[in-house]
């Protein structure tokens, strides 16, 4: 599949070849980014939508006492700047963690797909929605777990979006982050995330070497984390037919 997106979408559902090529016809632009470089800042005007082809981006938001908030670790065939469908400025700074590749789309290209492709609608609607409830979990956690429960959470759901795109079982894999980005998402300081993973490591749930991370006691991370199991969930029987 030459889509990122409907590498995403068809990791749900079977999609039609009308259905690839539309979703391929989104990703037909490309623009690079270097490590660092900040693809939209926060109240930028938006004029297009971006689908990420390659690499991880983060967003985030400026806090008044000017600390980082981190809201989302971005993955090939995720959407950036959703949000410019209804508003007319970023909600959010989006940037390259490593190096990446974006492929920017047109509004009118996209509601054009949505309108000749009901089903694909639907589908963004879903992984949306489950986008949603990440997130919400993610806030559970930061109100009410340990900072323990938050990095582990955090080290699960970095893991399972890496290996949607991978061995379904492997248990292995680079973070890619810095303790001090990790800090950023959980609101944690950079030496307390250093100790929580130190814990981590010393009861046997994790082994780390060289920035990899192995999950040694998968069900007992679990269970450090509060962690609740979504994809088993997912029901999307009320999907239309695809065109």
């Amino acid at each position: 599949m030459a889509s990122c997106l409907a590498a995403r979408v068809g990791e749900l559902i079977d999609l039609s070849q009308s259905e690839m090529a539309a979703l391929d016809a989104l990703e037909q632009r490309e623009r690079q980014l270097r490590r660092g470089a900040v693809l939209l800042r926060e109240n930028d005007r938006l004029g297009e939508l971006f689908v990420i082809k390659r690499g991880t981006m983060m967003s985030y938001v400026i806090l008044p006492d000017g600390s980082r908030q981190i809201l989302r670790f971005l993955f090939p065939g995720d959407m950036v700047a959703m949000s410019g469908l209804i508003y007319r400025g970023a909600t959010e700074t989006v940037m390259a963690l490593t190096e990446c590749a974006v492929a920017p789309v047109e509004r009118s290209l996209f509601a054009a797909t949505i309108v000749d492709h009901p089903r694909l609608a639907a589908m963004l609607l879903a992984l949306d929605q489950m986008e949603r409830v990440a997130l919400t979990d993610r806030l559970a956690g930061l109100g009410r777990t340990s900072a323990k429960a938050r990095v582990a959470a955090l080290l699960i759901e970095i893991r399972d979006r890496l290996r949607e795109r991978r061995a379904p079982t492997e248990r292995s894999f680079v973070l890619g982050l810095t303790q001090e980005e990790i800090g950023d998402a959980t609101g944690l300081t950079a030496v307390h995330v250093n100790r929580m993973l130190r814990q981590l490591e010393d009861e046997g749930l994790i082994a780390r070497e060289g920035g990899r991370f192995t999950f040694l006691d998968e069900q007992g991370l679990m269970r450090a984390a509060n962690h609740v199991e979504r994809g088993g969930g997912i029901d999307l029987a009320w999907l239309p037919q695809g065109r």
